[in-house]
């Protein structure tokens, strides 16, 4: 364990979900296209969960790679190019993965994608699907609010059909119906770029994560800031509604 990484005691994330926020402010800061921040914000992708995976411990990264409303509100040309980004990405990164013993898994509406894409995706995932390291997940066309609204509708239509009654429907039954059925819920979300939201990132399953917010932007964030926010991490005292007494 190197002098960088939390100590043997200190307490890591299940689960980590990263915001990958400010790819076009720092291709803007280097007179840079916005295309050459989003491939730069590629090498933190692959640094991070290299890094994750050899830490150990980590059981799955989430990378929020593209939210619902930017693929709507984006310009197409940039939404178009990040689509040749991913997979250049999926390409390259497989065999890494493989090797790596790490479970590719994506979480989104991605039938809005085109087929091309969506069959890269689906190869990615059933190449690495008997894996059994640390999975990695993209976020690809997701919306926190689409994704609880669409498993409120997955539930009516089986309280409808008679195969569980209203009054059975839990928080469980609603988690059973979200895209991250059985994966553990987020322990640490970390936003790069210094803004403070969560843009409609995961908003069922960080109810009790840690929040860490950087200004560095995402294309700068490697290893020594990852291992910032995992001390930080370690030294936070996790209540989930508790108090602990006097």
């Amino acid at each position: 364990m190197s002098p960088e990484e939390p100590n043997e005691t200190g307490a890591l994330p299940r689960h980590l979900a990263v915001i990958c926020d400010g790819n076009g402010r720092w291709a803007r800061a280097h007179k840079l296209s916005r295309r050459r921040g989003h491939e730069a914000g590629v090498q933190s992708v692959r640094a991070v969960t290299e890094e994750c995976a050899r830490i150990g411990g980590i059981e799955q990264v989430t990378f929020y790679g593209l939210s619902y409303d930017n693929r709507l509100k984006r310009p197409k040309s940039e939404v178009a190019a990040l689509y040749q980004i991913l997979r250049k990405y999926l390409r390259k990164e497989l065999p890494v993965l493989l090797e790596n013993n790490i479970r590719f898994r994506t979480i989104g509406e991605i039938e809005a994608f085109p087929k091309y894409l969506q069959r890269e995706i689906a190869r990615a995932v059933a190449a690495s699907a008997d894996n059994t390291g640390m999975v990695m997940c993209l976020a690809l066309n997701y919306s926190g609010r689409r994704e609880i609204a669409r498993a409120a509708r997955e539930i009516a239509r089986s309280v409808k059909q008679g195969t569980i009654s209203a009054g059975k429907v839990s928080v469980d039954s609603v988690a059973e119906h979200l895209f991250t059925a059985g994966m553990p819920d987020v322990d640490l979300l970390i936003r790069t770029g210094g803004d403070m939201r969560v843009s409609d990132f995961l908003l069922w399953q960080i109810s009790y994560a840690e929040i860490y917010v950087t200004d560095v932007y995402w294309p700068d964030f490697r290893e020594s800031q990852l291992h910032e926010a995992l001390r930080w991490f370690a030294g936070r005292h996790r209540r989930f509604g508790a108090v602990k007494e006097t």
